[in-house]
Protein backbone atom coordinates (compact mmCIF):
# COMPACT_ATOMS: atom_id res chain seq x y z
CA UNK A 1 0.00 0.00 0.00
CA UNK A 2 1.36 3.85 -1.04
CA UNK A 3 2.76 5.52 2.02
CA UNK A 4 0.93 8.81 0.84
CA UNK A 5 -1.69 8.62 3.64
CA UNK A 6 -2.71 12.21 3.86
CA UNK A 7 -2.80 14.89 1.23
CA UNK A 8 0.37 16.45 0.74
CA UNK A 9 0.64 20.03 0.23
CA UNK A 10 4.02 20.30 -2.49
CA UNK A 11 3.69 23.83 -2.73
CA UNK A 12 5.06 24.36 0.96
CA UNK A 13 7.04 21.44 0.19
CA UNK A 14 8.99 23.32 -2.06
CA UNK A 15 9.58 26.24 0.11
CA UNK A 16 10.88 24.29 2.62
CA UNK A 17 13.14 22.14 0.12
CA UNK A 18 14.84 25.90 -1.22
CA UNK A 19 15.03 26.96 2.11
CA UNK A 20 17.08 23.91 3.19
CA UNK A 21 19.16 24.69 -0.07
CA UNK A 22 20.56 28.02 1.51
CA UNK A 23 18.02 30.35 -0.55
CA UNK A 24 16.65 32.88 0.78
CA UNK A 25 13.01 32.85 0.08
CA UNK A 26 11.45 35.94 1.94
CA UNK A 27 13.27 39.54 0.99
CA UNK A 28 14.75 41.20 3.71
CA UNK A 29 12.82 44.46 5.71
CA UNK A 30 15.55 46.68 4.12
CA UNK A 31 15.36 45.13 0.56
CA UNK A 32 11.36 45.78 0.99
CA UNK A 33 12.62 49.63 1.54
CA UNK A 34 14.41 49.77 -1.18
CA UNK A 35 12.14 48.60 -3.33
CA UNK A 36 9.72 51.07 -2.18
CA UNK A 37 11.70 53.91 -3.13
CA UNK A 38 12.51 52.92 -6.25
CA UNK A 39 8.82 52.45 -7.15
CA UNK A 40 8.06 55.77 -5.65
CA UNK A 41 11.08 57.08 -8.30
CA UNK A 42 9.71 58.75 -11.64
CA UNK A 43 8.90 56.06 -14.23
CA UNK A 44 10.66 57.83 -17.55
CA UNK A 45 14.08 57.35 -16.50
CA UNK A 46 15.26 58.07 -20.17
CA UNK A 47 15.97 58.62 -23.23
CA UNK A 48 19.27 60.28 -21.62
CA UNK A 49 22.78 61.27 -23.42
CA UNK A 50 24.57 57.78 -22.83
CA UNK A 51 20.74 56.32 -24.13
CA UNK A 52 20.06 55.50 -27.59
CA UNK A 53 16.48 56.12 -28.31
CA UNK A 54 15.37 52.95 -30.06
CA UNK A 55 11.56 52.66 -29.56
CA UNK A 56 10.70 52.70 -32.72
CA UNK A 57 12.30 49.75 -34.55
CA UNK A 58 10.20 46.58 -34.06
CA UNK A 59 10.85 45.10 -30.43
CA UNK A 60 9.10 42.11 -29.67
CA UNK A 61 9.79 38.64 -27.60
CA UNK A 62 9.04 35.25 -27.32
CA UNK A 63 8.27 33.77 -24.15
CA UNK A 64 6.02 31.39 -22.29
CA UNK A 65 2.28 32.22 -22.50
CA UNK A 66 2.50 33.10 -18.53
CA UNK A 67 5.94 34.59 -18.31
CA UNK A 68 5.86 38.10 -16.85
CA UNK A 69 9.73 38.37 -15.61
CA UNK A 70 10.87 39.07 -19.80
CA UNK A 71 14.78 39.25 -19.70
CA UNK A 72 15.20 39.77 -23.68
CA UNK A 73 13.44 41.46 -26.42
CA UNK A 74 14.62 41.37 -30.25
CA UNK A 75 14.55 42.54 -33.89
CA UNK A 76 16.03 41.87 -37.14
CA UNK A 77 17.49 43.74 -40.09
CA UNK A 78 18.46 42.72 -43.58
CA UNK A 79 21.43 44.77 -44.90
CA UNK A 80 23.61 44.54 -48.00
CA UNK A 81 25.22 41.42 -48.99
CA UNK A 82 22.61 39.76 -47.76
CA UNK A 83 23.65 40.30 -43.85
CA UNK A 84 21.56 40.46 -41.22
CA UNK A 85 22.18 42.58 -38.45
CA UNK A 86 20.47 41.04 -35.00
CA UNK A 87 19.62 43.46 -32.20
CA UNK A 88 18.65 41.78 -28.45
CA UNK A 89 17.73 44.09 -25.94
CA UNK A 90 18.73 42.51 -22.15
CA UNK A 91 16.90 43.81 -19.75
CA UNK A 92 18.92 46.85 -17.64
CA UNK A 93 18.81 45.36 -14.13
CA UNK A 94 21.65 47.18 -12.93
CA UNK A 95 19.31 51.00 -14.03
CA UNK A 96 17.47 50.01 -10.64
CA UNK A 97 19.72 47.08 -8.80
CA UNK A 98 22.91 49.18 -8.01
CA UNK A 99 26.01 47.12 -6.99
CA UNK A 100 26.36 46.83 -3.62
CA UNK A 101 22.53 47.72 -2.65
CA UNK A 102 20.37 45.67 -0.02
CA UNK A 103 18.44 43.96 -3.27
CA UNK A 104 22.21 43.24 -4.91
CA UNK A 105 23.69 41.45 -1.71
CA UNK A 106 19.79 39.19 -1.76
CA UNK A 107 21.20 38.83 -5.68
CA UNK A 108 24.18 37.55 -4.65
CA UNK A 109 23.59 35.41 -1.96
CA UNK A 110 20.43 33.31 -4.12
CA UNK A 111 22.62 33.83 -7.15
CA UNK A 112 19.86 31.83 -9.58
CA UNK A 113 16.20 31.68 -9.68
CA UNK A 114 14.79 28.25 -8.83
CA UNK A 115 11.56 26.65 -11.06
CA UNK A 116 10.30 23.84 -9.23
CA UNK A 117 7.42 23.68 -11.89
CA UNK A 118 4.67 23.88 -8.62
CA UNK A 119 6.32 27.36 -7.96
CA UNK A 120 8.98 29.80 -9.14
CA UNK A 121 11.62 30.84 -6.17
CA UNK A 122 12.73 34.26 -8.38
CA UNK A 123 16.34 35.75 -7.36
CA UNK A 124 15.10 39.43 -7.54
CA UNK A 125 11.68 40.02 -6.16
CA UNK A 126 8.90 39.87 -8.23
CA UNK A 127 8.40 43.87 -8.10
CA UNK A 128 11.56 44.17 -10.20
CA UNK A 129 11.43 40.88 -12.44
CA UNK A 130 8.10 41.00 -13.29
CA UNK A 131 7.83 44.72 -12.85
CA UNK A 132 10.44 47.50 -13.04
CA UNK A 133 13.34 45.64 -15.18
CA UNK A 134 10.92 43.22 -17.14
CA UNK A 135 10.54 44.43 -20.27
CA UNK A 136 6.96 43.88 -20.70
CA UNK A 137 4.78 44.63 -23.45
CA UNK A 138 4.32 48.62 -24.09
CA UNK A 139 6.19 49.86 -21.90
CA UNK A 140 9.29 52.03 -22.20
CA UNK A 141 12.46 50.54 -20.29
CA UNK A 142 16.03 50.86 -20.56
CA UNK A 143 17.80 47.91 -22.03
CA UNK A 144 22.03 46.98 -22.89
CA UNK A 145 21.52 45.92 -26.52
CA UNK A 146 24.16 43.42 -28.19
CA UNK A 147 24.12 44.35 -31.87
CA UNK A 148 25.61 40.82 -34.10
CA UNK A 149 26.01 41.16 -37.97
CA UNK A 150 25.94 37.66 -39.59
CA UNK A 151 26.88 37.00 -42.91
CA UNK A 152 25.30 34.46 -45.42
CA UNK A 153 27.10 31.40 -43.76
CA UNK A 154 25.70 32.79 -40.68
CA UNK A 155 29.25 33.99 -39.20
CA UNK A 156 29.12 36.66 -36.98
CA UNK A 157 31.16 39.29 -38.89
CA UNK A 158 30.74 42.60 -36.20
CA UNK A 159 29.29 42.75 -32.91
CA UNK A 160 28.48 45.74 -30.59
CA UNK A 161 26.85 46.93 -27.21
CA UNK A 162 25.06 49.96 -26.33
CA UNK A 163 22.71 51.84 -23.87
CA UNK A 164 19.22 52.11 -25.54
CA UNK A 165 15.14 53.03 -24.69
CA UNK A 166 13.07 50.43 -26.05
CA UNK A 167 9.48 49.49 -26.30
CA UNK A 168 8.14 45.54 -26.41
CA UNK A 169 6.04 45.75 -29.18
CA UNK A 170 4.35 42.41 -28.77
CA UNK A 171 4.66 39.58 -26.28
CA UNK A 172 4.62 36.77 -28.47
CA UNK A 173 4.50 32.71 -26.88
CA UNK A 174 6.40 30.02 -28.13
CA UNK A 175 3.75 27.22 -28.83
CA UNK A 176 1.84 29.91 -31.27
CA UNK A 177 4.48 30.53 -33.13
CA UNK A 178 6.40 27.69 -32.96
CA UNK A 179 3.17 25.97 -34.91
CA UNK A 180 3.15 28.96 -37.13
CA UNK A 181 6.62 28.58 -38.29
CA UNK A 182 6.27 25.52 -38.88
CA UNK A 183 3.44 25.17 -40.87
CA UNK A 184 2.86 28.20 -42.53
CA UNK A 185 0.12 29.86 -43.68
CA UNK A 186 -1.26 32.48 -42.30
CA UNK A 187 -0.16 34.35 -39.46
CA UNK A 188 -1.76 34.31 -35.60
CA UNK A 189 -3.45 37.20 -34.70
CA UNK A 190 -1.24 38.29 -32.01
CA UNK A 191 1.58 38.46 -35.10
CA UNK A 192 -1.23 39.85 -37.35
CA UNK A 193 -2.51 42.82 -34.88
CA UNK A 194 1.05 44.43 -35.43
CA UNK A 195 2.20 46.28 -38.88
CA UNK A 196 5.35 44.23 -40.16
CA UNK A 197 5.48 41.70 -37.14
CA UNK A 198 4.98 38.97 -39.64
CA UNK A 199 8.02 39.75 -41.92
CA UNK A 200 10.07 40.72 -38.84
CA UNK A 201 9.61 37.22 -36.87
CA UNK A 202 10.72 35.30 -40.08
CA UNK A 203 13.77 37.33 -40.93
CA UNK A 204 14.69 36.52 -36.95
CA UNK A 205 13.84 33.10 -37.62
CA UNK A 206 16.28 32.85 -40.99
CA UNK A 207 18.93 34.46 -39.17
CA UNK A 208 19.15 32.35 -36.35
CA UNK A 209 18.27 29.22 -38.86
CA UNK A 210 22.04 30.55 -40.16
CA UNK A 211 23.71 31.08 -36.84
CA UNK A 212 22.71 26.91 -36.34
CA UNK A 213 23.63 25.85 -39.27
CA UNK A 214 27.15 27.41 -38.84
CA UNK A 215 27.53 25.77 -35.49
CA UNK A 216 26.41 22.26 -36.61
CA UNK A 217 28.79 22.79 -39.60
CA UNK A 218 31.59 23.62 -36.40
CA UNK A 219 30.37 20.37 -34.55
CA UNK A 220 27.83 21.74 -32.35
CA UNK A 221 26.07 18.97 -30.17
CA UNK A 222 22.13 18.80 -30.74
CA UNK A 223 21.01 17.02 -27.27
CA UNK A 224 17.62 16.02 -26.01
CA UNK A 225 16.56 15.46 -22.51
CA UNK A 226 13.38 14.85 -20.56
CA UNK A 227 12.54 16.53 -17.97
CA UNK A 228 8.80 16.09 -16.91
CA UNK A 229 7.41 19.21 -14.47
CA UNK A 230 4.90 18.53 -12.44
CA UNK A 231 1.59 20.38 -12.90
CA UNK A 232 -0.51 21.82 -9.96
CA UNK A 233 -4.13 22.83 -9.93
CA UNK A 234 -5.78 24.30 -6.67
CA UNK A 235 -3.07 22.81 -4.56
CA UNK A 236 -3.17 18.87 -6.16
CA UNK A 237 -0.68 17.83 -8.80
CA UNK A 238 -2.81 16.87 -11.92
CA UNK A 239 0.01 16.00 -14.88
CA UNK A 240 3.60 15.88 -15.21
CA UNK A 241 4.29 17.47 -18.66
CA UNK A 242 7.89 17.77 -20.91
CA UNK A 243 8.49 21.03 -22.85
CA UNK A 244 8.43 20.20 -26.56
CA UNK A 245 10.76 21.39 -28.24
CA UNK A 246 9.44 23.85 -31.47
CA UNK A 247 10.88 26.54 -33.99
CA UNK A 248 10.31 29.04 -32.08
CA UNK A 249 11.90 28.04 -29.14
CA UNK A 250 15.24 26.87 -31.43
CA UNK A 251 14.39 30.26 -32.88
CA UNK A 252 15.26 32.22 -29.17
CA UNK A 253 17.79 29.52 -27.80
CA UNK A 254 19.99 29.96 -31.27
CA UNK A 255 19.86 34.20 -30.50
CA UNK A 256 20.77 33.64 -26.60
CA UNK A 257 24.00 31.46 -27.69
CA UNK A 258 24.53 34.21 -30.42
CA UNK A 259 24.69 36.68 -28.28
CA UNK A 260 26.25 35.21 -24.90
CA UNK A 261 28.89 34.55 -27.45
CA UNK A 262 29.02 38.20 -29.03
CA UNK A 263 28.68 39.91 -25.51
CA UNK A 264 31.80 37.80 -24.67
CA UNK A 265 33.51 38.77 -27.66
CA UNK A 266 32.81 42.20 -27.36
CA UNK A 267 34.17 42.27 -23.71
CA UNK A 268 37.54 40.86 -24.86
CA UNK A 269 37.93 43.45 -27.74
CA UNK A 270 37.58 46.23 -24.71
CA UNK A 271 40.44 44.43 -22.71
CA UNK A 272 37.49 43.68 -20.12
CA UNK A 273 37.97 40.23 -18.56
CA UNK A 274 34.81 37.81 -19.04
CA UNK A 275 32.92 34.85 -16.92
CA UNK A 276 32.89 32.13 -19.58
CA UNK A 277 30.57 29.40 -19.56
CA UNK A 278 33.04 26.51 -20.71
CA UNK A 279 32.75 22.49 -21.48
CA UNK A 280 35.94 21.07 -22.26
CA UNK A 281 36.83 18.59 -24.21
CA UNK A 282 35.38 15.34 -21.97
CA UNK A 283 37.79 12.92 -20.04
CA UNK A 284 35.40 10.22 -19.94
CA UNK A 285 35.47 10.30 -24.36
CA UNK A 286 35.93 6.34 -24.02
CA UNK A 287 33.30 5.62 -21.97
CA UNK A 288 31.34 7.91 -24.68
CA UNK A 289 33.34 5.95 -27.38
CA UNK A 290 31.84 2.40 -25.96
CA UNK A 291 28.24 3.64 -25.96
CA UNK A 292 28.42 4.47 -29.51
CA UNK A 293 29.88 0.92 -30.28
CA UNK A 294 27.24 -0.94 -28.84
CA UNK A 295 24.88 1.01 -31.61
CA UNK A 296 27.80 0.06 -33.99
CA UNK A 297 29.28 3.00 -34.57
CA UNK A 298 33.22 3.43 -34.11
CA UNK A 299 34.30 7.22 -32.56
CA UNK A 300 37.66 8.40 -33.22
CA UNK A 301 40.14 7.83 -30.10
CA UNK A 302 40.23 11.74 -29.71
CA UNK A 303 37.11 13.69 -28.49
CA UNK A 304 35.57 14.69 -31.61
CA UNK A 305 32.28 16.75 -31.79
CA UNK A 306 31.82 16.93 -35.52
CA UNK A 307 31.74 12.56 -34.99
CA UNK A 308 29.87 12.69 -31.94
CA UNK A 309 27.35 14.99 -34.11
CA UNK A 310 26.90 12.39 -36.91
CA UNK A 311 26.77 9.58 -34.15
CA UNK A 312 24.00 11.66 -32.41
CA UNK A 313 22.03 12.51 -35.50
CA UNK A 314 21.84 8.27 -36.82
CA UNK A 315 20.50 7.63 -33.79
CA UNK A 316 17.78 10.24 -33.52
CA UNK A 317 16.92 9.42 -36.80
CA UNK A 318 16.98 5.68 -35.85
CA UNK A 319 15.07 5.73 -32.77
CA UNK A 320 13.09 8.81 -31.35
CA UNK A 321 11.76 6.99 -28.82
CA UNK A 322 14.73 5.93 -26.74
CA UNK A 323 17.26 8.92 -28.06
CA UNK A 324 16.46 11.47 -25.07
CA UNK A 325 17.87 8.30 -22.81
CA UNK A 326 20.84 8.02 -24.96
CA UNK A 327 21.13 11.81 -24.83
CA UNK A 328 20.96 11.96 -21.22
CA UNK A 329 24.16 9.37 -20.66
CA UNK A 330 26.28 11.63 -23.27
CA UNK A 331 25.74 14.22 -21.02
CA UNK A 332 26.20 12.99 -18.13
CA UNK A 333 29.65 12.23 -19.47
CA UNK A 334 30.14 15.44 -21.35
CA UNK A 335 30.48 16.55 -17.72
CA UNK A 336 28.77 19.60 -16.86
CA UNK A 337 29.31 23.60 -17.97
CA UNK A 338 31.67 25.32 -15.38
CA UNK A 339 32.25 29.14 -14.74
CA UNK A 340 35.78 30.34 -15.66
CA UNK A 341 37.25 33.89 -15.45
CA UNK A 342 39.29 34.16 -18.45
CA UNK A 343 41.56 37.41 -19.15
CA UNK A 344 41.11 39.66 -22.18
CA UNK A 345 45.06 38.15 -23.20
CA UNK A 346 44.09 34.45 -22.85
CA UNK A 347 43.17 31.68 -24.64
CA UNK A 348 39.93 31.18 -25.07
CA UNK A 349 38.79 28.24 -23.68
CA UNK A 350 35.72 26.29 -25.99
CA UNK A 351 32.68 25.27 -25.18
CA UNK A 352 32.50 21.53 -26.41
CA UNK A 353 28.81 21.29 -27.17
CA UNK A 354 28.30 24.29 -28.42
CA UNK A 355 31.50 24.40 -30.61
CA UNK A 356 32.06 27.94 -29.55
CA UNK A 357 35.18 29.80 -28.39
CA UNK A 358 33.91 32.08 -26.19
CA UNK A 359 30.52 32.09 -24.70
CA UNK A 360 29.66 34.37 -21.40
CA UNK A 361 25.78 34.32 -19.60
CA UNK A 362 24.37 37.87 -20.24
CA UNK A 363 21.22 37.51 -21.46
CA UNK A 364 19.29 36.80 -18.14
CA UNK A 365 20.16 39.66 -15.66
CA UNK A 366 16.65 39.06 -13.67
CA UNK A 367 16.99 35.34 -13.19
CA UNK A 368 20.93 34.54 -12.55
CA UNK A 369 23.53 36.64 -11.06
CA UNK A 370 26.26 36.32 -12.95
CA UNK A 371 24.63 37.55 -16.21
CA UNK A 372 23.78 40.69 -14.28
CA UNK A 373 27.71 41.17 -13.28
CA UNK A 374 28.18 40.17 -16.82
CA UNK A 375 26.37 43.37 -17.30
CA UNK A 376 27.41 45.51 -15.23
CA UNK A 377 31.04 44.93 -17.43
CA UNK A 378 29.85 45.56 -20.77
CA UNK A 379 27.90 48.98 -19.55
CA UNK A 380 31.70 49.87 -18.57
CA UNK A 381 33.19 48.66 -21.92
CA UNK A 382 30.45 50.86 -23.67
CA UNK A 383 30.77 53.56 -21.57
CA UNK A 384 34.71 53.56 -21.92
CA UNK A 385 35.07 53.19 -18.11
CA UNK A 386 37.55 50.77 -16.30
CA UNK A 387 36.30 47.07 -15.41
CA UNK A 388 34.20 47.35 -11.89
CA UNK A 389 35.06 44.35 -10.58
CA UNK A 390 38.77 42.75 -9.68
CA UNK A 391 40.18 39.38 -10.74
CA UNK A 392 39.39 38.04 -7.15
CA UNK A 393 35.97 40.03 -6.83
CA UNK A 394 34.99 38.02 -10.16
CA UNK A 395 36.23 34.41 -8.64
CA UNK A 396 33.92 35.31 -5.73
CA UNK A 397 31.22 35.28 -7.91
CA UNK A 398 31.63 32.78 -10.13
CA UNK A 399 32.22 30.49 -6.86
CA UNK A 400 28.65 31.51 -5.68
CA UNK A 401 27.61 31.43 -8.65
CA UNK A 402 27.98 27.40 -8.91
CA UNK A 403 27.22 26.38 -5.49
CA UNK A 404 23.75 27.99 -5.92
CA UNK A 405 23.03 26.82 -9.64
CA UNK A 406 24.18 23.59 -8.27
CA UNK A 407 21.66 23.31 -5.37
CA UNK A 408 18.97 25.00 -7.73
CA UNK A 409 18.96 22.13 -9.94
CA UNK A 410 19.09 19.53 -6.83
CA UNK A 411 16.02 21.24 -5.51
CA UNK A 412 14.21 21.17 -9.24
CA UNK A 413 14.92 17.53 -9.35
CA UNK A 414 13.48 16.33 -5.94
CA UNK A 415 10.86 18.57 -6.25
CA UNK A 416 10.11 16.84 -9.76
CA UNK A 417 10.12 13.52 -8.21
CA UNK A 418 8.43 13.95 -5.14
CA UNK A 419 5.72 15.69 -7.83
CA UNK A 420 5.70 12.12 -9.57
CA UNK A 421 5.19 10.63 -7.00
CA UNK A 422 2.42 12.34 -5.71
CA UNK A 423 0.70 11.64 -9.11
CA UNK A 424 1.31 8.14 -9.11
CA UNK A 425 0.00 7.41 -5.53
CA UNK A 426 -3.43 6.75 -6.70
CA UNK A 427 -2.61 4.12 -9.48
CA UNK A 428 -1.05 1.46 -7.10
CA UNK A 429 -1.16 -1.48 -9.15
CA UNK A 430 -1.72 -0.32 -12.37
CA UNK A 431 0.68 -1.55 -15.50
CA UNK A 432 2.42 0.93 -17.59
CA UNK A 433 4.76 0.92 -20.50
CA UNK A 434 8.69 1.86 -19.68
CA UNK A 435 11.88 2.50 -20.96
CA UNK A 436 14.97 1.08 -18.44
CA UNK A 437 16.96 3.84 -18.26
CA UNK A 438 19.70 2.18 -16.13
CA UNK A 439 20.64 -0.91 -15.52
CA UNK A 440 23.81 -2.09 -13.11
CA UNK A 441 24.38 -3.16 -9.61
CA UNK A 442 23.28 0.02 -8.46
CA UNK A 443 19.73 -0.58 -9.23
CA UNK A 444 17.52 -0.90 -12.43
CA UNK A 445 15.26 2.10 -13.51
CA UNK A 446 12.71 3.16 -15.55
CA UNK A 447 10.95 5.89 -17.08
CA UNK A 448 6.82 5.39 -18.21
CA UNK A 449 6.30 6.34 -21.39
CA UNK A 450 2.66 8.46 -19.67
CA UNK A 451 3.44 10.22 -17.68
CA UNK A 452 6.87 10.47 -17.87
CA UNK A 453 7.46 9.53 -14.27
CA UNK A 454 10.86 7.62 -13.31
CA UNK A 455 10.99 5.15 -10.73
CA UNK A 456 13.35 1.90 -9.27
CA UNK A 457 12.21 -1.72 -10.42
CA UNK A 458 12.66 -3.20 -7.07
CA UNK A 459 11.06 -6.64 -8.31
CA UNK A 460 11.44 -8.89 -11.42
CA UNK A 461 13.82 -7.25 -12.92
CA UNK A 462 16.14 -9.50 -14.04
CA UNK A 463 17.34 -9.43 -17.67
CA UNK A 464 16.32 -5.36 -18.18
CA UNK A 465 18.43 -3.94 -19.99
CA UNK A 466 19.22 -0.12 -20.81
CA UNK A 467 17.16 1.45 -23.79
CA UNK A 468 14.68 -1.91 -23.83
CA UNK A 469 10.80 -1.23 -23.66
CA UNK A 470 8.99 -3.57 -20.76
CA UNK A 471 5.73 -3.28 -18.89
CA UNK A 472 5.90 -2.43 -15.38
CA UNK A 473 3.49 -2.59 -12.20
CA UNK A 474 3.46 0.17 -9.69
CA UNK A 475 3.98 -1.05 -6.53
CA UNK A 476 4.54 1.63 -3.88
CA UNK A 477 5.12 5.12 -3.73
CA UNK A 478 6.83 7.77 -1.01
CA UNK A 479 6.22 11.49 -1.80
CA UNK A 480 7.81 12.36 1.26
CA UNK A 481 11.30 11.12 -0.44
CA UNK A 482 10.76 11.00 -4.64
CA UNK A 483 10.65 7.31 -4.68
CA UNK A 484 8.65 5.02 -6.79
CA UNK A 485 8.53 1.08 -7.17
CA UNK A 486 7.57 -1.03 -9.76
CA UNK A 487 7.78 -4.63 -10.43
CA UNK A 488 8.62 -6.12 -14.20
CA UNK A 489 5.37 -7.57 -15.82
Amino acid sequence: MSRHRVPINLYDIAADVVREAGFITREPEEVRREIEAWQEAPADRGPRADVIDMRKLPWCSIDNDDSRDLDQVQCAERLDDDAIRLLVGIADVDEWVTRGSATDRLAAHNATSVYTGVRTFPMLPDELSEGMTSLLPGVDRIAVVISLTLDRQGIVIDCQASRALVRNHAKLVYETIGAWLERGGTPPPSVEEVDGLAEQVLLQYEATERLERYREASGALDLETIEARPVSRNGKIVDLVVREENPARELIENLMVAANSAASEYLRSRGMPVIQRVVREPERWPQIMSIASRHGTTLPDAPDSHALTAFLDARRRADPVRFPDLSLSIVKLLGAAEYDVVLPDEATPSHFGLALRGYSRSTAPNRRYVDLVTQRMLKAAAAGRPQPYTLAELETVIERCRTMEREARKVERRVRKMGAAILLAERIGDTFRAIVTGASAKGTYVRLISPPAEGRVVRNFDGMDVGEKVHVRLLDTDPARGFIDFEGV
